[in-house]
């Protein structure tokens, strides 16, 4: 086993929460600024065209008055871009469409039931897909 890496002993279920692990997506992805980017309408692209990669700002969580450190480019996805009709559509694939939805509810975890509600897709079609041996953009268990 890789230093660094703890496996669960317990296997996630339809119950299970699950999350975009940003810290996660930062380590293994040195693409990553430029992925969230991409998501961005094409306003926010412009607006963000010559911010520095990194720049954060204070982002109020809706439900937990929570102020969290959150990047410019993350903060557009989640309060405007999100809200957009082409952002996640039935069309989108899976893994994506579970990406986009964890970005749309602010990063709340979400089991792979109410995912599955939420998208219309199979709740255990997502669990297999989300509890395998691969972690897909960073989405994993979450463990408060």
């Amino acid at each position: 086993m890789a230093e660094g890496k703890r496996f669960s002993l317990v296997k996630p279920t339809v119950n299970t929460p699950f999350h975009i692990d940003f810290a996660w997506w930062k380590k293994n992805e040195r693409n990553w600024h430029v992925y969230l980017r991409s998501l961005l309408c094409a306003d926010h692209q412009e607006a963000f065209s010559n911010i520095e990669e990194g720049e954060t700002i204070d982002w109020v969580d809706p439900v937990t008055a929570e102020v969290k450190p959150v990047e410019g480019v993350q903060n557009a996805l989640m309060t405007h871009c999100v809200k957009q009709p082409d952002f996640l559509t039935s069309q989108t694939a899976l893994v994506e469409a579970v990406f986009r939805l964890f970005l749309t509810n602010g990063n709340a975890p979400m089991s792979s039931g109410e995912l599955g509600a939420r998208l219309n897709r199979p709740p255990e079609t997502i669990l297999r897909t989300l509890a395998g041996a691969r972690v897909y953009k960073g989405i994993r268990p979450y463990n408060n």
